[in-house]
């Protein structure tokens, strides 16, 4: 056997509240790769209530990446969620229209950019990640962290803002990681390879390529 089917939306024998994520969303502006799953308390499909502020006139994405672990009542919100933050007011007189339809002429909401999930990235409990935020691979996201700017490959974080706890490896084996890409292996060659994934010994890895 060379590990679970990617297709299968629910990998786990008699268990409905945990998904292999792409085999559920249905929105084309929410991208994820194989492997990673979302576990909810409820129901999985709140996943894309979740996904707030996500309208297809912004244009942005939810991109997120392979063999991630995404904790129940995780939040992304996304660019519809701005107001105009130079003006006087940041009131969005246009949406009402009869009359003030014309307020945004001339002007544009604030965009940041899309949200970007590394692999192999942990997101605990009811945490938050805010429009334009990067989430390097390897990276451990806290419990109810609010994540309001980027987070660095295999860092851990969390608090409101989220803040850098410590690094998980030394830079160097940080660096050999990222070079490996692990989690573009073929399923084989990491079904082989369970011992070394799940020890602390990234040189172990690197010998195998």
């Amino acid at each position: 056997m060379h590990g679970p089917d990617p297709h299968t939306l629910f990998p786990l024998r008699d268990v409905d509240r945990l998904c292999f994520l792409k085999n559920l969303v249905k929105n084309p502006q929410i991208v994820v790769g194989d492997y990673t799953y979302y576990d909810d308390f409820e129901r999985v499909e709140n996943f894309e209530e979740n996904v707030r502020y996500l309208f297809d006139f912004t244009g942005d994405q939810l991109i997120i990446g392979k063999f991630c672990m995404i904790a129940s009542g995780v939040e992304f919100i996304l660019n519809g969620a701005n107001h105009l933050t130079e003006g006087v007011s940041a009131y969005p007189f246009a949406i009402f229209g009869q009359g003030w339809e014309g307020a945004m002429e001339g002007k544009q909401y604030p965009s940041k950019g899309n949200i970007v999930i590394g692999n192999d990235v942990w997101i605990g409990y009811k945490a938050v990640i805010l429009a334009g935020v990067t989430i390097g691979d390897g990276a451990i996201v806290g419990s109810h962290a609010v994540v309001t700017k980027d987070v660095e490959p295999y860092s851990i974080v969390g608090g409101n803002p989220a803040r850098e706890i410590r690094k998980r490896f030394p830079a160097a084996q940080i660096d050999l990681l990222l070079q490996l890409r692990w989690w573009d292996w073929p399923a084989e060659k990491i079904t082989e390879n369970l011992h070394l994934l799940t020890s602390n010994d990234p040189e172990a890895l690197a010998r195998l390529s």
